[in-house]
């Protein structure tokens, strides 16, 4: 019997493609931006989207429900954000503390950027630890590269993992891949789709792993590839970071210049499965994508959330080669 999850910021689905995989099935997803749901609804048109504002939303009617998941916004714990007031509207770990009270979830996944868990955000970290056990969970918390989890690029995030103290001991975190996948091997059939030239020079080049994909803000212009050090380090890979392709390089693209990635490679470079179609403009998917948990990074955790709470004891790095192969 799969379990339930409740889904909040949910985004364009990377998390929910992933805990689907894992043997969740989705009750609910919340999320504000219109384009996000969009994409959600046209994937899987019987979910139950809700495009709300994470402040409005009651999670009563979800009392009981297996797993509340998701990622809430990342700026106030982002390298560059400001130390964090008490009433920081930009903060919604809160609100999602309060939704974990209205539907009492057997577990809880939270995930963030990797800058929360620094020293400066110890004692607000203490207190979200509190405020679980007070509950009666019992948290833990990891920083998972998705580059451990067959995902071609770096991309750390911070992960919180809290399971009903009934099932406590039983949770246990997955183990890494040793082996991810290049760039190369990632989207070489797509850089070389429309007879590219340079397409086995370039293999050469990209043989690495990227550096992590942003989603960028909605505050400044179009797609890029991030500020300039990833740039930088997107050049030693043979690609120009500067923008977003509409198509593969062809016959006339000179063989070495560097070509841009296009929303399909992206999406790939992400873990998205090829089928998974984003709504919006270019820049409006791009933002999707790179704002997403990678679908592989979330099947992982969320089957040892699954395990724990179906009291399976497996091997983990068999039960990651099944679950990937899957993915």
């Amino acid at each position: 019997m799969k379990l339930s999850v409740l889904e909040i910021c949910a985004g364009a689905g990377g998390q929910s493609i992933g805990l689907e995989t894992a043997g969740f099935e989705l009750a609910g997803a919340l999320e504000i931006d219109v384009n996000a749901c969009n994409t959600l609804r046209r994937n899987r048109p019987k979910w139950r989207v809700f495009q709300e504002d994470i402040r409005e939303f009651d999670a009563h009617d979800f009392r009981g429900i297996d797993l509340l998941a998701g990622g809430v916004p990342c700026p106030p714990f982002s390298v560059a954000g400001k130390q964090l007031g008490a009433d920081d509207e930009r903060d919604l770990f809160p609100e999602a503390m309060r939704l974990i009270r209205e539907c009492r979830p057997a577990a809880v996944m939270l995930e963030n950027v990797p800058g929360f868990a620094s020293s400066r955000f110890a004692q607000y970290r203490t207190a979200l630890v509190d405020d679980l056990l007070d509950l009666g969970y019992q948290p833990d918390w990891q920083i998972l590269n998705a580059s451990s989890f067959r995902v071609p690029q770096l991309r750390p995030r911070f992960l919180l993992v809290a399971v009903k103290k009934k099932f406590a001991g039983t949770f246990d975190w997955p183990s890494p891949y040793p082996h991810p996948p290049t760039v190369a091997e990632a989207i070489g059939d797509i850089m070389a789709s429309r007879g590219w030239p340079g397409a086995p020079d370039w293999m050469q080049k990209a043989a690495g792993i990227a550096p992590t994909i942003v989603g960028g803000s909605k505050k400044h212009g179009g797609p890029d590839l991030g500020p300039t050090r990833a740039r930088r380090q997107w050049a030693l890979l043979g690609v120009d970071g500067l923008g977003i392709a509409n198509e593969p390089p062809g016959p006339e693209f000179r063989k070495n210049s560097k070509p841009r990635l296009t929303l399909k490679m992206v999406s790939r470079l992400q873990g998205f499965p090829d089928s998974w179609e984003f709504t919006g403009g270019k820049t409006a998917a791009y933002r999707q994508m790179g704002n997403a948990l990678p679908p592989p990074v979330a099947a992982a955790v969320g089957t040892a959330i699954r395990d724990a709470l179906n009291g399976v004891v497996t091997k983990p790095r068999v039960r990651q080669r099944l679950l990937f192969d899957a993915v």
